[in-house]
C-alpha cells in the first residue's frame, strides 16, 4: 500500500514539474486576434498576456469606435489564449493522473 501512495507521490510530483514547464512554455506561444475587418490586430502569449496591438489610421478618427474594436478584439483574444492555455494544461495534467477509478470524469 505504500509503495502505491509513495508511487502516486512521485507521480503527482512529475506531474507538477510538467505543469510548471508547460506553463512557462505557454509564455512563447503567440495568438494572434483580429477585428472583423482587419483594422485592429492584438497579439496575446497562450498565458495571456498583452504582446501587441496594431490599429490601422483609419481608427484613430473616431475615439468611441476605436475603444469598441480594443474591447471586442481584446476580449476575443483573451477567450482564446484561455482555451489554448486550459487546454495545454488538462492535457498534462491528465497524462499524469495516477490512475484512480471514477477520476476519468474530471478530465471530460
Amino acid at each position: 500500500m505504500f509503495g502505491d501512495m509513495m508511487g502516486m507521490m512521485g507521480k503527482l510530483k512529475e506531474t507538477q514539474a510538467k505543469v510548471a514547464a508547460t506553463k512557462k512554455r505557454l509564455d512563447t506561444v503567440s495568438l494572434q486576434e483580429q477585428s472583423s475587418d482587419g483594422l485592429l490586430k492584438v497579439t496575446i502569449t497562450a498565458n495571456r498576456e498583452l504582446k501587441e496591438i496594431k490599429i490601422d489610421d483609419s481608427l484613430l478618427a473616431d475615439k468611441e469606435q476605436l475603444e469598441d474594436y480594443l474591447i471586442l478584439t481584446i476580449n476575443k483574444a483573451i477567450t482564446r489564449a484561455t482555451e489554448v492555455n486550459e487546454a495545454e494544461l488538462a492535457a498534462v495534467a491528465k497524462e499524469g493522473m495516477p490512475n484512480i477509478p471514477g477520476m476519468d470524469s474530471f478530465f471530460k
